[in-house]
């Protein structure tokens, strides 16, 4: 009696022979996220310990309280609403103006009909994203600061003459627009992508039909690419907790943590300035576990009325 496994086995190696040159090609993939994000994740162990570098993960006492001691002194501590509301303030206004920038620059630069142009225009405005993290909050230190730019057109417009990073109130809106101008061209790419594979006859059949230009843009490029809109926001909803900690850093001072404060800073500080391993790790996957929480939710939801999903 032949194995029922036998037909799966040899489909397997009519297709790792077929496309072996691909599967060469992942192996270094493969090997990264095992060795560098799978691996390290036995770590996590340390949030439910106390743990000490010298008695090492294993030989650490577990926390009391079976071990979610640290996830307790988070939940009560008083920080714990602050950051909470200040990650999600900034990734949340991060999203709803940041996410459709690339979209309405990818359609505009679509409907430019001078390509020199076009390719310039890109050119500049994906140019911001290679520039160095540390460079990028030094521009904005400087064009923020009391006699800087951006501070002195505010001051013209009836705004105070200070610098905009001492006050608590600017914070948002700086780290929103800064971030803007910086992922704005470099976002727009998969989008300009993606118009390239609309049918042309759609739009010829819209001309026909008496569609202008803006009926066109509604009714033939916005769902030709609205699976990869929906694609970009769940990968996007699934870091809505992960505020990158790089940037505020470099920009935030004591003056301004009542609303820069976000959980990754605030894991850093524990972790590396007060060596708190522990907490820190606890606070970490309360982080992610939310995020695991917030992409699946959105991936069923758009499964189910957007009929695409990431699986």
């Amino acid at each position: 009696m032949q194995n029922k496994k036998t037909p799966y086995i040899r489909r397997l190696g009519k297709d790792l022979k077929r496309y072996s040159g691909a599967y060469v090609m992942a192996i270094p993939v493969v090997a990264f996220y095992l060795l560098f994000c799978y691996k390290p994740m036995y770590g996590i162990i340390i949030a439910f310990k106390d743990y000490s570098p010298a008695a090492g993960i294993w030989g650490s006492d577990w926390a009391s309280n079976h071990g979610l001691q640290n996830f307790i002194d988070f939940f009560q501590s008083y920080y714990f609403g602050r950051i909470l509301k200040n990650t999600l303030v900034i990734s949340l206004t991060s999203i709803l103006f940041g996410f459709p920038a690339p979209i309405i620059l990818a359609l505009l630069l679509n409907e430019l009909r001078n390509e020199k142009f076009k390719r310039i225009t890109q050119t500049i405005s994906y140019m911001p994203h290679f520039i160095s993290l540390v460079v990028i909050c030094s521009m904005i230190k400087m064009f923020t600061s009391d006699k800087g730019l951006v501070t002195y057109l505010l001051s013209f417009l009836g705004g105070p003459e200070i610098s905009l990073l001492t006050k608590p109130q600017y914070f948002v809106p700086i780290y929103v627009i800064s971030g803007i101008w910086q992922e704005l061209g470099w976002g727009a790419i998969i989008y300009l992508a993606a118009l390239s594979g609309i049918d042309q006859e759609l739009y010829e059949a819209a001309r026909i039909d008496g569609a202008n230009r803006w009926q066109q843009t509604l009714h033939v490029t916005l769902p030709g690419i609205s699976s990869t809109i929906i694609i970009m926001l769940l990968l996007r909803m699934g870091s809505v907790m992960s505020v990158g900690y790089e940037k505020i850093i470099l920009l935030y001072n004591e003056g301004i943590y009542e609303t820069a404060d976000v959980i990754s800073t605030f894991v850093y500080r524990k972790g590396l300035q007060d060596f708190q391993w522990s907490y820190s790790t606890a606070v970490g996957i309360f982080n992610s576990v939310i995020n695991f929480i917030i992409v699946v939710l959105f991936n069923r939801i758009s499964r189910k009325f957007g009929e695409v999903s990431l699986w």
